[in-house]
């Protein structure tokens, strides 16, 4: 997908994660986000700074449009993109970045490409869990959230992946 189709569905996705945060809350153990995926899934051949941008911008956005504390999903989604070409580089390997491609669940399979959505997620939750709480509420009711919503979100992403990272020889 070229950068121009790619961040076309991307502005449509984060108006999606916005209907998301507003109207499916399931229960307040549950925090349905797609952002993580989408970060991970922008190109790799955009810099690690620019993502950081990107994901700036769209946590501000989500957060200024959503419900929810300004800041918060920005907060949570900054580390994601910092990581983004770290975590891609330990499960896809070395050469998916020398070679300037970007991943796909055709080309690197479902496992690996859940295992990256598991890591951004996770790091994306345990930020924002964190930063949420603010300290005010216990231990137990952070891990219990942690632990509902780390599946719940990789299966809502399960769905954006493909629309994000497609594989170009299709």
């Amino acid at each position: 997908m070229r950068k121009s189709g790619f961040f076309a569905v991307y502005a449509i996705l984060v108006v999606a994660q916005m209907l998301l945060s507003n109207y499916f809350h399931l229960t307040q153990y549950i925090l349905l986000s797609i952002l993580p995926v989408m970060v991970l899934c922008i190109p790799l051949n955009v810099s690690t700074s620019a993502s950081m941008v990107i994901a700036f911008v769209t946590g501000l956005l989500v957060d200024l449009l959503s419900e929810g504390l300004l800041g918060l999903n920005a907060l949570a989604l900054v580390p994601v993109a910092f990581a983004r070409k770290e975590m891609v580089r330990l499960i896809f390997g070395e050469e998916l970045l020398a070679r300037g491609e970007d991943f796909s669940v055709r080309r690197s399979g479902l496992g690996q490409v859940v295992l990256a959505m598991v890591l951004a997620q996770a790091l994306f939750l345990f930020i924002y869990i964190w930063a949420d709480s603010a300290g005010t509420r216990p231990f137990w009711f952070n891990f219990l959230r942690f632990i509902c919503s780390l599946p719940a979100g990789v299966l809502v992403s399960l769905l954006v992946v493909d629309t994000l990272a497609p594989d170009s020889r299709k």
